[in-house]
């Protein structure tokens, strides 16, 4: 059994510089769906894993169907699942699907803090990042 997996976008990827523990399957800008074409055969070997933390959804445009992805994504992971939700803010739709999604699988969700956001508006500073990691090893 895998202790801990990483799946996703650039917030992924600051989770896992400090999850350093964890496997990491991550890329700054990616969407859900090359994510998911990317990724399938290791999604569709996954047995069992202790924790997975997925970030995906806020570099989907309009056009990529974010609940058929997440979904196929979420699909053959077994264990605990934490989604760190896209911003609220500056991705509202694809906030409330990545929730709809985490909510239909029992799993838990994270909002990136909003008082540790660097200048972008987008990606949590280092503390921020420290932040989300801790609330995934509840």
């Amino acid at each position: 059994m895998l202790d801990c997996l990483i799946l996703g976008d650039s917030i992924a990827v600051g989770v896992s510089q400090i999850r350093k523990e964890c496997v990491a399957y991550v890329k700054s800008g990616i969407n859900s769906r090359d994510f998911y074409n990317k990724h399938k055969t290791m999604l569709g070997e996954q047995k069992q894993v202790g924790t997975t933390i997925i970030s995906i959804g806020p570099n989907d445009t309009k056009s990529i169907d974010t609940i058929k992805y997440a979904n196929s994504i979420r699909e053959n992971i077994k264990g605990k699942v934490y989604w760190i939700l896209p911003s609220e803010t500056k991705k509202p739709e694809k906030f409330e699907i990545i929730k709809e999604v985490a909510k239909a699988w029992g799993d838990v969700v994270i909002e990136r803090p909003k008082d540790k956001i660097s200048g972008d508006g987008v990606h949590p500073t280092y503390a921020g990042y420290k932040e989300l990691a801790d609330l995934t090893k509840k």
